[in-house]
C-alpha cells in the first residue's frame, strides 16, 4: 500500500466517523476538513457505499448514515486515549455527582475497546495525572445528567430553589436553555415562568427538581445571544 492509498484509508475512517457522529454532513464540510475538493468527497462517498456502508443522500443537505447501522468500534490512537483519561482526572474532580459518575461509565466503555498495550498506557498515566481543584471530592449537586436530558428534549422542568440573598426558597417552572461551568460549580440558563425572563440557576442551591412531561418550544436564540444581552444588560462588570 502506497502513502496515497494509505491518506485515502485514513480519510475515508475519518469520514465514516463523522457521518456516524452528526446527523447530516455537506460535501463542503469533508472537503474542508480533510483539504481535499469536494470532487474527491465524491468518490470518497462512492467508494463508502460500494463496500457496503449505507450511505444516505439528502438532496441540498447533505449525507447521512441509515438509521440503524453501526461500524465496529474505532481504535484510539495513544495521544486521543491521553487525552481521554487526562479528561477523566478532571471530570472526577467536578461537584456534580450525576457528570462524575455517567463520565466514569462512559470512559470504562470506551477504556474497554482500547488496545492491551494502549490500556496499559493509559492506566498508568491515570495514576500519574492529578487536579488539585476540590480536593477533598466535594459533590454539592446530582442534577446535571437529568438537565441535560430536560435540556436537549425540551422538557418543562419544576424547580425548587433557594436564593441565600432573601434565604427564600421558591418553586419554579422553568424551561431548560443551557448549561454553562464556572470554577466548578455548574449554572442553568433557563427561561422562568416564575419571572417571564431568563435566569441563571446555579445547580447546588436546587433543593428539589422534576421533569414534566409537558415540552415546550424552544427560545429562539443562540447561547451567543443570549450573552451578549446580558452584556448589554449590564455593561459594567
Amino acid at each position: 500500500m502506497n502513502d496515497n492509498d494509505t491518506k485515502r484509508l485514513s480519510r475515508l475512517t475519518s469520514i465514516l466517523t463523522q457521518l456516524q457522529t452528526k446527523r447530516l454532513v455537506t460535501a463542503s464540510e469533508l472537503a474542508d476538513k480533510f483539504s481535499v475538493s469536494v470532487r474527491t468527497i465524491y468518490r470518497d462517498i462512492r467508494a463508502l457505499e460500494q463496500s457496503g456502508v449505507p450511505v444516505v443522500a439528502e438532496e441540498g443537505r447533505g449525507y447521512s448514515i441509515m438509521e440503524g447501522y453501526r461500524i465496529p468500534p474505532i481504535m484510539f490512537t495513544e495521544s486521543e486515549a491521553n487525552a481521554l483519561i487526562t479528561a477523566e482526572q478532571l471530570v472526577s474532580k467536578n461537584k456534580d455527582a450525576s457528570f462524575v459518575r455517567e463520565y466514569s461509565e462512559a470512559i470504562s466503555k470506551i477504556k474497554s475497546v482500547l488496545r492491551h498495550n494502549t490500556k496499559d498506557k493509559a492506566n498508568l498515566l491515570s495514576d500519574r495525572v492529578l487536579f488539585r481543584q476540590n480536593i477533598d471530592n466535594d459533590r454539592t449537586s446530582d442534577y446535571l445528567s437529568t438537565l441535560q436530558l430536560a435540556l436537549t428534549n425540551f422538557n418543562l422542568t419544576k424547580i425548587e430553589y433557594h436564593s441565600p440573598d432573601n434565604n427564600e426558597t421558591t418553586s419554579r417552572t422553568i424551561e431548560p436553555f443551557a448549561l454553562y461551568s464556572t470554577q466548578e460549580n455548574w449554572l442553568l440558563i433557563a427561561w422562568c415562568r416564575l419571572r417571564n425572563d431568563f435566569r441563571a440557576f446555579r445547580l447546588d442551591r436546587i433543593r428539589k427538581l422534576q421533569i414534566l412531561n409537558d415540552t415546550f418550544e424552544p427560545q429562539k436564540i443562540t447561547l451567543q445571544e443570549y450573552f451578549d444581552i446580558c452584556r448589554k444588560n449590564n455593561p459594567n462588570p
